[in-house]
């Protein structure tokens, strides 16, 4: 492994189809960190949906096309917890039947990263150029804090943009409600979730909330608008990446 590492990034589903300026927020970071970066055109789903469903058959095939499409890098890299904790935790375990996918399946766990805990823990870094005006609040996603350990990593960096104040929820690890098919199988119980994590977000007097997983910020930007909330919504990348000045909040503008 050279100096330069090639790293791999995966998309996500939900960056590529709503908020693409994550990924290329994504892609700065890593260049920054002396990264060479590549976007392997076959990726696709993590396989997470159907696994969660229970359909078993459709992610082993899915995650096949993910082993074959990341084959080569030295990393890959996700801007999301949620799907790096897919392809480190629980796709190997899909081939316990199968010993040579199941290898090929843990060689990709072993160099699957999620993007901010890659930065600081992989690639030692410790701070980054960047201004945003306000007061922010940083969400735990479930799976990156509980699968990846995610917890300091933002705040470390966040810690570094210029004119940015944090302030902490009283339970920033509580879940948003958003759980993927968890929100649309129990819709009940995620409105009444994500209500009050919204009004924890607000008890903090934050302007903006930020979070590493794009399905958590979409589930609470939609809430925020149901309430008139004021509060911004925005992925850490994006705030670390100084990409903020084009691009309106996650689910404010076009």
């Amino acid at each position: 492994m050279t100096d330069r590492p090639r790293v791999a990034l995966f998309v996500t589903c939900l960056v590529d189809l709503h908020r693409p300026t994550i990924g290329f927020a994504a892609i700065r970071l890593l260049e920054n960190a002396g990264c060479q970066v590549e976007v392997p055109r076959a990726q696709t789903c993590c396989g997470q949906p159907a696994y969660n469903s229970g359909d078993r058959a459709t992610t082993r095939d899915i995650a096949r096309t993910v082993i074959d499409a990341f084959s080569g890098y030295d990393y890959v890299v996700a801007p999301s917890g949620s799907c790096a904790g897919m392809l480190r935790h629980h796709m190997p375990h899909l081939f316990d039947d199968d010993p040579n996918t199941r290898a090929r399946a843990d060689a990709l766990a072993a160099k699957t990263h999620e993007l901010i805990s890659f930065l600081t823990d992989i690639r030692g870094m410790t701070e980054v150029t960047a201004a945003y005006a306000g007061t922010a609040t940083y969400h735990d996603s479930c799976s990156g804090l509980r699968e990846l350990g995610v917890k300091a990593q933002p705040r470390t960096l966040l810690a570094s943009v210029a004119g940015l104040s944090l302030t902490e929820m009283s339970e920033p690890e509580v879940c948003c409600g958003f759980g993927g098919t968890f929100c649309v199988k129990y819709p009940d119980i995620s409105t009444r979730m994500v209500s009050d994590k919204t009004r924890d977000i607000t008890a903090t007097g934050a302007d903006t909330i930020l979070a590493g997983d794009l399905g958590c910020l979409l589930n609470m930007a939609g809430r925020l608008r149901r309430e008139n909330s004021p509060v911004h919504v925005r992925h850490v990348a994006e705030v670390l990446a100084n990409m903020t000045g084009d691009v309106p909040p996650i689910g404010e503008g076009r």
